[in-house]
């Protein structure tokens, strides 16, 4: 899986907490100019209204729906930390970081606005701003794995891998579930010669999150890699026949497998019959329509 929570988790939580918009006046007799209050309530509707559209994956019509409500509730943190989120959704890193940064200014110790924030700046690749936001949520509302798992994240692109470990420890003690973060602590502990570690880990990963490609792989090729060839191709192909965005190493890279691992899966993409269950899952691929110039 994408190794950046989902950054409207935090968002739908707070905004199903709101209170409902409440149109007394909907059924006076003549028309009224609606005031500051009328329009604000507006807003935190439309706001609600685009929280359920993004849960469908409808993001562009939650986006356009989260950019009114701004404009009409700009007092709101709700509202452009909803804006916020989806334009990072959308990969408009600087956008959301603009108007995060406006949440923040509004309310300050929103945990979920500096998960974010945090979020956002791993995107940009500033992982010190992204380990510094985090921390910050973490000590108003500690043991939420997410966060864990990201502030993780971040201590792993910085090299800080035992402190990586540490937070994937902590997340799984808070979720006992939370497979990525035990398949990321298989990724550290890969990096670090702790072939046998990772293969553990990968196998409990795999066990949580059963039909998960990543781990699935990454065991794959670890054990291939060991001279259990058979069963490394046997997993190897069932993972890249779910998701075969596996078989790109620039999408490993940015998912955080390492300088290792990543030597070893060019290895094991390059046997010929991995080269067919690619192959395959390409020509699988709706085609892309053009337009006639």
């Amino acid at each position: 899986m994408p190794k950046l929570t989902s950054v409207l988790s935090f968002v739908v939580l707070g905004l199903f907490s709101l209170p409902a918009p409440v149109f007394a006046q909907a059924l006076m007799p003549y028309a009224l100019q609606p005031d500051a209050a009328d329009l604000e309530q507006q807003g935190l509707s439309l706001a609600q209204d685009a929280v359920q559209l993004a849960r469908f994956q409808q993001v562009e019509m939650a986006l356009s729906r989260a950019q009114l409500a701004t404009q009409l509730a700009p007092k709101k943190f709700e509202t452009w930390f909803l804006l916020g989120s989806l334009y990072v959704q959308t990969k408009e890193i600087d956008k959301g970081i603009e108007s995060l940064q406006k949440a923040k200014s509004l309310a300050p110790n929103n945990e979920g606005i500096l998960f974010t924030l945090g979020s956002a700046y791993f995107q940009k690749s500033d992982y010190n701003q992204a380990v510094t936001l985090i921390q910050t949520g973490l000590k108003i509302k500690p043991d939420v794995p997410e966060a864990l798992f990201d502030l993780g994240n971040a201590y792993f692109r910085l090299g800080r891998l035992s402190d990586a470990i540490a937070q994937y420890d902590k997340a799984v003690k808070s979720e006992a579930k939370f497979w990525p973060a035990i398949n990321n602590t298989g990724l550290v502990k890969y990096e670090q010669g702790d072939v046998d570690g990772a293969i553990k880990d990968w196998r409990s990963a795999l066990q949580l999150g059963k039909n998960e490609p990543e781990p699935e792989l990454a065991l794959a090729v670890a054990l291939y890699a060991k001279g259990d060839q058979e069963q490394g191709l046997r997993l190897g192909e069932a993972a890249l026949k779910k998701d075969a965005r596996y078989g790109d190493l620039k999408f490993l890279e940015e998912n955080l497998w390492g300088d290792r691992l990543r030597a070893e899966t060019k290895k094991f993409l390059e046997i010929p019959r991995i080269q067919a269950i690619i192959a395959d899952a390409k020509d699988q691929l709706p085609v892309q329509k053009t337009t006639p110039q």
